[in-house]
């Protein structure tokens, strides 16, 4: 079939397996003309198609040469039926580690599940032995507890008060404004059973009864804080409360793990363009902003690029990582800086549907997006039949 972009409400309802392929390929390339960095042996990434946790488990198979078990819940495709860009990320990820030689295993599941937690368990068992690095990347629209059977949706919206801001369409540059009203007691709730670090524990307590964390094992969950901008809807709102409880969480299991030497972290990382991020009010607008300010003072980073700065600089460097008051690692400390803030708050004062193109990188978001559903390579025939 021909495979084109189709996008409704910023959400992609297409992948391009080839384009998909041709992404982790150039992220593999990427990482290959780094230097070698320390770091794990044998690596468990939870969440790990796209955004930070394929950054994550690139870095560390192709930065580490460690063994990697990916977990990921995606559409897997058929004859006629296009499967999502995850699924098509996993697959290309475990052919170029075959062909390097690099040992690397997935399984495709609800990760919330106990059976997903037993499958993969077995594996590690039969595959890898302890692991010394668990890396928890999941971002996902609902969760069945485990132990209740009840299903918690997640939600996007302001804690106390109606939310007015304005937010872009990045497809057609317009800026228009969004009024959320604000989240009750149980969508709170449900969004910190969902986004929350209790499934994150369920795992390390898990791994730690089945012998299979390494003494010095470290584990680090992903957390975003941003500018004042997007706080009503992100920090300060029903995801921001799910990731105080990831960052409570964090601490807890640093204190478990403290013992055998092993450390749980967060980290803060930058805004970029990802599946979830596309589909935030007002984080579109802000990210196009930002790019065009980082970008021209060479501060700007990928998923990668940050997860290679994450193991370089924090986690395998030899010393103890640079923490922030409250424990947490800071990958946002270039977006954060004073200067990048100020003028990115100055172009959002600016910006309006007639100079959005110009004043921003509305374009680059674009082309990221594209570029994460395997769509704008221009070494790919996109009219040409493709076996989804």
């Amino acid at each position: 079939m021909i495979i084109e972009p189709k996008i409704r409400n910023n959400i992609c309802l297409t992948a391009h397996p080839t384009g998909c392929s041709l992404q982790v390929r150039d992220m593999i390339r990427f990482t290959k003309r780094r230097k070698k960095l320390r770091g794990p042996k044998a690596a468990l990434i939870i969440g790990a198609s796209n955004g930070y946790g394929m950054g994550a488990r690139v870095a560390a198979a192709y930065a580490c040469g460690a063994a990697t078990l990916g977990i990921a819940f995606e559409r897997p495709s058929s004859q006629n039926k296009v499967g999502t860009a995850g699924y098509y990320n996993d697959r290309a990820f475990l052919q170029y580690a075959a062909e390097d030689g690099i040992p690397a295993w997935s399984l495709n599941g609800d990760a919330f599940g106990e059976e997903m937690k037993r499958e993969t368990l077995a594996m590690i068992r039969r595959h890898m032995g302890p692991l010394d690095l668990v890396v928890y990347s999941i971002a996902a629209p609902r969760r069945l507890d485990p132990a209740t059977g009840t299903l918690h949706s997640s939600v996007i919206k302001p804690i106390g008060a109606p939310y007015t801001a304005r937010t872009v369409d990045f497809q057609s540059g317009e800026i228009y404004p969004v009024t959320i009203e604000p989240a009750s007691a149980e969508e709170i709730r449900d969004t910190v059973k969902v986004m929350g670090g209790e499934d994150w524990r369920l795992w390390i307590e898990a791994l730690r009864r089945e012998g299979l964390l390494a003494a010095g094992a470290l584990t680090v969950a992903f957390s975003y804080i941003g500018p004042a901008f997007t706080a009503a809807i992100y920090r300060d709102g029903t995801i921001g409360r799910a990731k105080e409880h990831l960052e409570a969480t964090a601490r807890e299991l640093d204190r478990d793990l403290a013992p055998r030497g092993g450390r749980a972290l967060v980290s803060v990382n930058k805004a970029l363009v990802t599946r979830a991020s596309a589909v935030i009010p007002a984080v579109p607008l802000y990210i196009a902003v930002l790019y065009k300010v980082m970008k021209a003072r060479g501060l700007h980073e990928s998923c990668l690029q940050q997860e290679l700065r994450l193991f370089g600089e924090f986690l395998y460097h030899g010393l103890s990582p640079a923490l922030d008051a409250e424990g947490r690692i800071r990958l946002d400390d270039r977006e954060m800086r004073a200067e990048v803030q100020e003028e990115v708050t100055r172009l959002l004062e600016l910006a309006s549907s007639e100079n959005i193109e110009r004043i921003s990188d509305i374009a680059g978001f674009r082309e990221e997006f594209l570029l994460h559903h395997g769509f704008g390579r221009p070494e790919v025939d996109y009219s040409a039949e493709v076996q989804p």
